[in-house]
């Protein structure tokens, strides 16, 4: 199949270009550095054109209110040239618990997302990954000083990037699911003990303080950010850090 992989040159994309072509796909990664603009649309008839399948794995510039805008504009525009093309199969990957943390301005703009595609006129796989292993030293950032890196308690159930390319390359070889399907890690840690194992493994001498209100995950009630009856990935984060 000719899958046109929007997004392709970034963490995820550019592995699942790798995977379906691999398996012997043509994937075609298309983003700003190859002259597609998602949002004025320029390049968009090119980028879908004998496309069988669509993966649209951007992001938004920014995690705010805007972010909401970003996606509908973006949606909007791919999925008229989806369909004008012919695209049989549109994925995207979302968040395990978008729909539920209504707080988080991100969150609910991948809720809008998913939303627009599923309304929309095309079939479609919806693939929802948990948090990232490879976005943990930045979620350390956000709330660290010299001495100390200020965590909540949030469950959290990590999941390799390879192992989230590998989940949506399969999708995407396969039938819509006109649905969705969660993607997990295989174990669940609270935020805080996450990032003292991080800060241990790396020979980092900082104090992983508890702090219920530190971070854009304070806001998360429960463990809506997990999900053990998900597609377990093999990829445990001891050995990803290793």
């Amino acid at each position: 199949m000719k899958i046109a992989v929007i997004g392709g040159t970034g963490l995820i994309g550019s592995q699942v270009v790798k995977n379906l072509n691999a398996a012997g796909h043509e994937a075609v990664p298309h983003s700003k550095s190859t002259g597609l603009d998602i949002i004025g649309g320029q390049g968009l008839g090119e980028a879908v054109a004998g496309a069988d399948v669509v993966v649209n794995l951007t992001n938004s510039p920014t995690f705010d209110e805007a972010s909401l805008a970003f996606f509908q504009t973006s949606m909007d525009n791919l999925l008229a040239a989806a369909r004008k093309g012919g695209v049989g199969h549109f994925v995207i990957l979302s968040i395990v618990g978008t729909d539920q943390v209504p707080e988080l301005d991100y969150y609910r703009a991948k809720a809008l997302q998913e939303k627009i595609l599923a309304a929309g006129p095309i079939p479609y796989s919806i693939v929802r990954a948990t948090q990232f292993m490879d976005f943990m030293d930045a979620v350390l950032s956000w709330t660290a000083d010299a001495d100390t890196v200020r965590l909540p308690a949030t469950p959290i159930q990590p999941i390799a990037s390879k192992d989230v390319a590998a989940a949506v390359a399969e999708i995407a070889a396969g039938a819509p699911l006109n649905g969705i399907r969660n993607i997990a890690g295989p174990e669940v840690f609270t935020l805080d003990e996450l990032g003292r194992i991080t800060l241990s493994h790396k020979g980092d001498n900082r104090t992983v303080v508890t702090d219920p209100t530190a971070g854009m995950f304070a806001v998360v009630k429960g463990d809506v950010l997990t999900d053990k009856e998900a597609h377990l990935a093999t990829t445990r984060y001891t050995d990803w850090l290793s």
